[in-house]
C-alpha cells in the first residue's frame, strides 16, 4: 500500500498538472483585469480564506487515526462523527441568520477562534471534551461555509461597486485553489504526523497558527458589514414552498441527499479500511484530493467549447461511478479477502466522480432553485443528508466490525441505486429543457482573468 499510495499520487498528480496546463494554452487570450483596487481587494479576501481552508484540509487526514490513537472503539468513533453531523446540520440551519445578525467580519473571526478552540479540544483524551470539540467543529465548519463568501459578495458588491460578473470569477478560481491547499493540506499532514515522528495530533495543532492568522488578518484589513435579516422562519417556509411546488427541485434535492449522504460515510470509512494495511494517511488524502481535482478538471474540459457536454449528462456519470465503486468496494472489502488495493482505486473513483458532481449540481442547482429561495431550499436539502448519513453511522456502530464495514457499502451501493433512478427521474423532466443547458460559450458575459 505504501508504494501504491505514493505511484498513485504522483500519476495523479502530473495528470491533473497536464490537464492545467493544456487548458491554459488552449484557451484564447483573454483581457485581463487589470484594475489595482479589484486585485488588491481580491488578494486581502484569498489570504484570509486560504488560510482558512488550509487549516481546516489539514485536520482531515489524521482525524479517524487519532480517536484510534487514544483507544476508542470503532463504534465511540462513529459516535463522535454522528455528533459532528449532527452540529453541523443543526447550525447550518441558522448559520445564514447568525452571520447576518453578528456581522461577516466577526463570524469569520469567530470562525477562527471555535476552530481553533475545536483543534486544541483534539489534546485531550477525554471522551466528553472530543465530543464537545465536535460540536465546536460542527459550527465552525457552518461559519467557514456561510461568512466567508457573504462578506465577499457584500464587499464586492456594495462597498466597492465592482461588476457582478466579476465575482464567478474569483470563486472559480477559488475553488481551483481550495484543490491545490487540500492536496498540500495532505502531504504537509503527512510530513508533522509521520515523518516528524510529531504523531496524529500534530496536524491539528499546526492548524492552529494558521486559524490564528487568519483572524487577525480579517481584523486587521477587513471592513464589518451586515444584511437584512430575513426570519428563519419564513426562510424555511419559503424555500419547503419551493421544494413542493416543483418537481426539479425535489428531484435534485434527493440526489443530493442520497450522493452526499453517501460520501460522508465513506469520509469515515476510508481510514479503518486503508490504515491496518500500512496506508501513509496523508499521501491517501492527497491522492484522493489530485483525484478529485481531476475530476474537476475533467468538468470544465467536458463542458468546454470543444466538447459541449452538459452538466445533467456529467452529474449522471458522477453517480453511474460512485455506484460502480460501491459495488467494488462490497468485494474488496470481505471478511478475510480484504483488496487494500482494489478499495484504494475504488475510493480514487469516488473521489474523481465528487470532482464532476459538485460543479454539475451546483450548476443546476442556480438554474432550477430561484436565488430567493436558495437558503432555505438548501435547509431543507441539508436535513435528509446528514440525517441519512447519521443512520448509517449509527447502523455500523451496532454492527459486528468485521463484516460491519462491507455491510454498510453494501447499503450504500443500494442508496446510490436510487440516487441513480432520481437522476433518470430528472433527466425525463429537464431533457427539453434548454435553461438548463450550459450556454454557447460565444454567449457568455465577460468575467475578468486573473
Amino acid at each position: 500500500m505504501l508504494v501504491t499510495a505514493y505511484l498513485a499520487f504522483v500519476v495523479l498528480l502530473a495528470s491533473c498538472l497536464g490537464l492545467e496546463l493544456s487548458r491554459c494554452r488552449a484557451k484564447p487570450p483573454g483581457r485581463a483585469c487589470s484594475n489595482p483596487s479589484f486585485l488588491r481587494f481580491q488578494l486581502d479576501f484569498y489570504q484570509v480564506y486560504f488560510l482558512a481552508l488550509a487549516a481546516d484540509w489539514l485536520q482531515a487526514p489524521y482525524l479517524y487515526k487519532l480517536y484510534q490513537h487514544y483507544h476508542f472503539l470503532e463504534g465511540q468513533i462513529a459516535i463522535l462523527y454522528v455528533c459532528g453531523l449532527a452540529s453541523t446540520v443543526l447550525f447550518g440551519l441558522v448559520a445564514s441568520s447568525l452571520v447576518d445578525w453578528l456581522g461577516r467580519k466577526k463570524s469569520c473571526v469567530l470562525f477562527s477562534l471555535t476552530y481553533s478552540l475545536c483543534c486544541l479540544t483534539k489534546l485531550s483524551w477525554d471522551y466528553f471534551v472530543l465530543l464537545m470539540g465536535r460540536a465546536l467543529g460542527g459550527l465552525s465548519t457552518a461559519l467557514l461555509f456561510s461568512a466567508f463568501e457573504a462578506w465577499y459578495v457584500h464587499e464586492h458588491v456594495e462597498r466597492h461597486d465592482f461588476p457582478a460578473e466579476w465575482i464567478p470569477a474569483t470563486f472559480a478560481r477559488a475553488a481551483f485553489w481550495n484543490h491545490v491547499l487540500a492536496v498540500a493540506a495532505g502531504v504537509a499532514a503527512e510530513a508533522v504526523a509521520c515523518w516528524m515522528g510529531l504523531g496524529p495530533v500534530a496536524p491539528f495543532v499546526a492548524a492552529i497558527p494558521l486559524l490564528a492568522l487568519a483572524g487577525a488578518l480579517a481584523l486587521h484589513n477587513w471592513g464589518e458589514n451586515y444584511d437584512r435579516q430575513r426570519a428563519f422562519s419564513r426562510t424555511c417556509a419559503g424555500g419547503l414552498r419551493c421544494l413542493l411546488s416543483d418537481r426539479r427541485v425535489l428531484l435534485l434535492g434527493t440526489i443530493q441527499a442520497l450522493f452526499e449522504s453517501v460520501i460522508f460515510i465513506f469520509v469515515f470509512l476510508w481510514t479503518p479500511v486503508l490504515d491496518p494495511h500500512g496506508a501513509p494517511l496523508g499521501i491517501v488524502f492527497s491522492s484522493f484530493m489530485a483525484a478529485s481535482l481531476l475530476g474537476s478538471s475533467l468538468y470544465r474540459i467536458a463542458t468546454s467549447k470543444r466538447y459541449h457536454l452538459q452538466p445533467m449528462h456529467l452529474l449522471s456519470l458522477a453517480v453511474l461511478i460512485v455506484v460502480f465503486s460501491l459495488f467494488m468496494l462490497t468485494f474488496s472489502t470481505s471478511p478475510g479477502q480484504e483488496s487494500p488495493v482494489e478499495s484504494f482505486i475504488a475510493f480514487l473513483l469516488i473521489e474523481l466522480a465528487c470532482g464532476l458532481y459538485f460543479p454539475s449540481m451546483s450548476f443546476l442547482r442556480r438554474k432550477v432553485i430561484p436565488e430567493t429561495e436558495q437558503a432555505g431550499v438548501l435547509n431543507w436539502f441539508r436535513v435528509p443528508l446528514h440525517l441519512l448519513a447519521c443512520l448509517g453511522l449509527l447502523v455500523l456502530h451496532d454492527s459486528d466490525h468485521k463484516t460491519g464495514t462491507r455491510n454498510m457499502f453494501s447499503i450504500c451501493s443500494a442508496v446510490m441505486v436510487m440516487a441513480l433512478l432520481a437522476v433518470v427521474g430528472l433527466f425525463t423532466v429537464v431533457r427539453h429543457n434548454a435553461e438548463l443547458r450550459v450556454p454557447s460559450p460565444t454567449g457568455e458575459p465577460y468575467a475578468p482573468e486573473l
